[in-house]
């Protein structure tokens, strides 16, 4: 009885230990695992492979620009800064929820969470203030919609799902609106 309380016991610290570490990982990575697993037991190509790392860097792009986005709206002190943000904002929520529905629809697993990476990206605006602020979000902004619009403007063309094709020209159209205000608000800015 004493033994297996005692194996019960380790039983329990491990699984506990299995989780904690769990939690620690970066949802990004763990997306595209999962979906590279499921991808793995049936027959699927190497596009469709493209097509859910389109799907899963997409939405992991999108929920950065919500962060930051947000963010700009509470800490901005330009008040253009505030409006491309709430713009930003609004826009990206759009893109992200139809992007959801089509993961949902084609069984694609979405990250939960930013990544490392944009999490460290997030904070750092995080601790800025004042113009400083407003200066760096306009380059992260812009960097952020220049790398959406050439993952969308190749997918449209080039993703091995129709659905997938269609939803990067749709998004793209959306991105290419957000990306020249975002030019116009770095223009502004920048010194």
């Amino acid at each position: 009885m004493l033994v297996s309380v005692r194996i019960y016991a380790i039983v329990l610290l491990a699984l506990a230990a299995c989780t904690e570490a769990a939690s620690n990982k970066d949802p990004v990575q763990e997306a595209k695992f999962q979906n590279e697993r499921r991808i793995g037991e049936e027959a699927v190509t190497k596009r469709q492979i493209r097509d859910a790392e389109f799907v899963v860097d997409a939405a992991s792009r999108k929920m950065l620009l919500l962060e930051i986005s947000q963010l700009a709206v509470r800490k901005a002190t330009s008040a253009d800064t505030r409006y491309t943000a709430q713009n930003v904002t609004a826009q990206t929520t759009g893109l992200l929820t139809t992007l959801k529905a089509l993961a949902q629809q084609k069984n694609i697993t979405l990250p939960t969470g930013l990544a490392e990476t944009q999490a460290t990206q997030a904070g750092e605006l995080t601790g800025l203030t004042g113009a400083a602020f407003d200066q760096e979000y306009s380059k992260r902004l812009r960097s952020l919609l220049e790398t959406e619009e050439d993952a969308a403007d190749d997918m449209k063309d080039d993703a091995y799902d129709p659905d997938i094709r269609t939803l990067a020209a749709q998004q793209l159209t959306v991105l290419q609106d957000l990306g020249r205000a975002a030019g116009v608000l770095h223009d502004k800015l920048t010194p």
